[in-house]
Formats: C-alpha cells, sequence, structure tokens
C-alpha cells in the first residue's frame, strides 16, 4: 500500500514503522516538521511538500495518514477538502477539540463515501475484551465476582495543563463507552480555582443503564492509564503504560499487565493494530472497529467537561444524530418560532398603527396598516413551501456506503 501524510504525531509515527515492517511504502510527505524528534521518521529520499493538495490525487498514494502536530487551519482545510474527495484517511485523535468540526466531517463522509478511521486502537487488546467479558457475566449474574460497583480510570499525567487533559480524556472516553455504554450524565469535580482544577480533574460518567464509570487526573512520572473494575466480591485491573515520545520501534512498546485473580503482561503494537485496519484484514472481534462517529462522540464528552466545570452541576447528554436533514429540521424549527413571534410582533404594531391613522386621518396610514395580513399569508406560505425541499432533494435516501460496517454512523 503506498501511503501519504498529512503531518506527523507520535500515534502516526507507530503506524508509518509498522509500515515500513510491514513492506509499505511512505511515498509522499505534505506539511512535515524539518526538525524536531519525529523529522527523521520519514527517510530523507521521501519527496516532500508543503502543501496537502497532491494528496488528492489517488494514484499519488492509496491513504493518507493525517498527524496532529503543528495543526493550523490550512491542514483543516486539507482534511475536509481530502473527505470531500473520498479519500481514506487514518487521522490521529483527536485532531480537533470541536465536537462540530468532528460533526460536520462525518456529514461530509455520509456524501462522499470517504473512509476515516480514528487512531483507536486501545479497545482491540484482549485485556480490554477480557474486562468486558467480566462485566457482561456481572450483569447477567453469572459473575462469581458478584454485581459490578464501579469502574475506575486513573490517567497519569506529568503535563496537566487543560490541553492535555482534555486530549487525554478525548482517548479515554472511548474505553468508556466500550466498557460501560453511552453515558447520559456527565459530571466533574474539581478545585474551584479554574488554572488548578484540570491538576486533579475527576468526571463520573453515568446513565439509567450504564456501570458508573469515575475517570480522574493523578500525577505520575510514567503517563498511563490504569483501569479498576470494582465488583462486590472482588476487583480486577489493567494497567496500560504510554510509549515514551519518539519511541517508534516495536521493541519500544511498553507491555500491558492484567492485575487480579493472576498477573499477566501483553505487549501490544498500536501502530500494527491500525495498519492492519487500514489494510482491512484484522478478524472479526467481539469489540467493533472504532466509526468516525465513535471519535465524534468522544471529543463531543470531552468538550463538554469545561461546561459542566463552570456551571459546577451535571450536564445531561442527548444521543442525537448528526445529519443535513436533522440540521435543516432544527433551523426550520428555529425559524418557525422566529416567524410566529414576528407575527405577534406586526399585528400589534399594525393595530396600532391603523388606530393612529384613524384618528389623524392619514387614509395611508390605514392602507398599510391594512395589509399586514397579506404580508403574513405570503411569508408563512414560502415557509411551508420550504418543508418539502428534502422530499425534492431526496432527504430521505439512506447514505451512501462508507466503507466496512465499522465505519457506519452508529444510531444510539
Amino acid at each position: 500500500m503506498k501511503l501519504g501524510l498529512l503531518g506527523i504525531d507520535d500515534q502516526i509515527a507507530e503506524v508509518v514503522a509498522a509500515a515500513t515492517t510491514a513492506g509499505d511504502a511512505v511515498v509522499i510527505g505534505c506539511d512535515l516538521p524539518v526538525s524536531g524528534p519525529l523529522a527523521g521518521v520519514v527517510a530523507s529520499d521521501v519527496p516532500r511538500d508543503p502543501s496537502w493538495e497532491p494528496l488528492l490525487v489517488p494514484q499519488v498514494c492509496d491513504a493518507v495518514l493525517v498527524g496532529v502536530d503543528g495543526w493550523n487551519d490550512a491542514r483543516a482545510e486539507g482534511v475536509r477538502t481530502l473527505v470531500q474527495a473520498g479519500r481514506t484517511l487514518l487521522l490521529s485523535h483527536p485532531l480537533v477539540l470541536s465536537m462540530l468540526w468532528a460533526y460536520e466531517l462525518d456529514m461530509i463522509r455520509g456524501d462522499t463515501g470517504a473512509r476515516l478511521i480514528p487512531f483507536l486502537p486501545n479497545r482491540f487488546h484482549p485485556f480490554i475484551r477480557r474486562l468486558q467479558e467480566r462485566i457482561e457475566a456481572a450483569l447477567a449474574g453469572a459473575s462469581p465476582q458478584g454485581d459490578v460497583e464501579t469502574i475506575t480510570m486513573e490517567r497519569r499525567m506529568v503535563d496537566r495543563s487543560r490541553d492535555a487533559v482534555l486530549r487525554a480524556l478525548a482517548v479515554d472516553a472511548d474505553l468508556v463507552r466500550v466498557l460501560s455504554g453511552d453515558p447520559s450524565r456527565l459530571s466533574t469535580l474539581g478545585s474551584a480555582d479554574a488554572d488548578t482544577a484540570w491538576n486533579t480533574l475527576a468526571v463520573g460518567f453515568s446513565g439509567p443503564a450504564q456501570v458508573p464509570v469515575r475517570w480522574q487526573v493523578v500525577r505520575g512520572e510514567q503517563p498511563g492509564l490504569r483501569i479498576t473494575l470494582v465488583q462486590a466480591k472482588g476487583s480486577c485491573a489493567v494497567d496500560i503504560p504510554e510509549d515514551p515520545p519518539g519511541q517508534t520501534g516495536r521493541h519500544d512498546r511498553l507491555p500491558w499487565t492484567w492485575s487480579g485473580d493472576r498477573t499477566e503482561t501483553e505487549p501490544f503494537d498500536r501502530g500494527a493494530v491500525m495498519l492492519e485496519e487500514l489494510h482491512g484484514v484484522r478478524q472479526p472481534t467481539p469489540i467493533a472497529p472504532a466509526a468516525w462517529s465513535d471519535a465524534a462522540r468522544a471529543i463531543e464528552l470531552a468538550e463538554t467537561v469545561p461546561r459542566s466545570l463552570a456551571r459546577g452541576r451535571g450536564i445531561d447528554l442527548h444521543q442525537e444524530e448528526f445529519s443535513e436533514l436533522g440540521t435543516f429540521r432544527g433551523t426550520m424549527a428555529s425559524l418557525g418560532c422566529g416567524l410566529v413571534l414576528a407575527t405577534l410582533m406586526l399585528l400589534v404594531l399594525a393595530t396600532l398603527l391603523g388606530g393612529i391613522a384613524r384618528e389623524a386621518g392619514w387614509a395611508w396610514g390605514e392602507q398599510i396598516a391594512s395589509i399586514w395580513p397579506w404580508v403574513v399569508l405570503v411569508v408563512l406560505s414560502l415557509f411551508l413551501a420550504l418543508q418539502v425541499l428534502p422530499f425534492l432533494i431526496g432527504g430521505n435516501a439512506a447514505p451512501p456506503s462508507a466503507g466496512p460496517p465499522g465505519d457506519q454512523p452508529r444510531r444510539e
């Protein structure tokens, strides 16, 4: 497979290393750094280009890998254009902490059939599947450890700034949804000082049918994530280390650790896993691959945290399907409310003007006041005519296929 690069970061560097081992070729690099720890990931003889436009040509490369380091508006526009062109993209996660941008890509993908693969490999590790099986057994009443009480996630971080914490949560939120289901409520606990709230931020995810999950930031010299499943008669945990920056070799990967009834370690090559997903050669697993809608939902959960902190209360999360038809309906609903208010104001003004004109003997005033019903009738008729627009342009048609089933938007 011929791969093109649009930017780079540690996640994409892992995929590049796996591609080199597998015999794939990086044939072009766009918007790559000229210095820094990742500058040497791509061979020096690979053609470079400062713009993203060469990646639009299907003959140049089969897929595009998109990194986040050095992100700017030009690269964001390039990603949007590549999706409009129907290209296959493997995107670092999260690229942008913007729910609107992520769902915009999802709507464009639905129209063009582009294949978008977010870098969310952790759900494929066997230890995550083992945790999921324990939770399912407990919910079915078949677990010797008893009912599930809670799931705790401790995110160890050195850099606990606002942006770093939200990016980590956008990654871990995918595991929250895999293990506990899509939450319906999010609540936060942090310092009253906005500058220090992120150092010890705690986020709770809950719902009427979900196992409660608590995600918390803790200081740790060795970054990583520890997931603990607490049951009535015991607990088990999975420790997920974070590989040191710039370590792209397969032998540099730190192994995952399972602890509980027994202790196990197992290595995990995230880059190789995502490369298999890009090739479409991964064997079917009980946990489905992450679709772009999953990545967008994880970004939405992370983006909700600052609002919850600012308000000091929990936020109800709505399961909403974003599409052009849904946007049209929302716009029409808002416009309809506006027209009703405008009609009431026009009625009051026309009545007032007509009364003043009659008392003052202004014939032109009475004429103007008498035509307001016709103005309202014309405007409302045009508004009602717009309601049939989706039927005329095929708004009820299903979106085109966007690759494997894992890439289809999920109906929550």
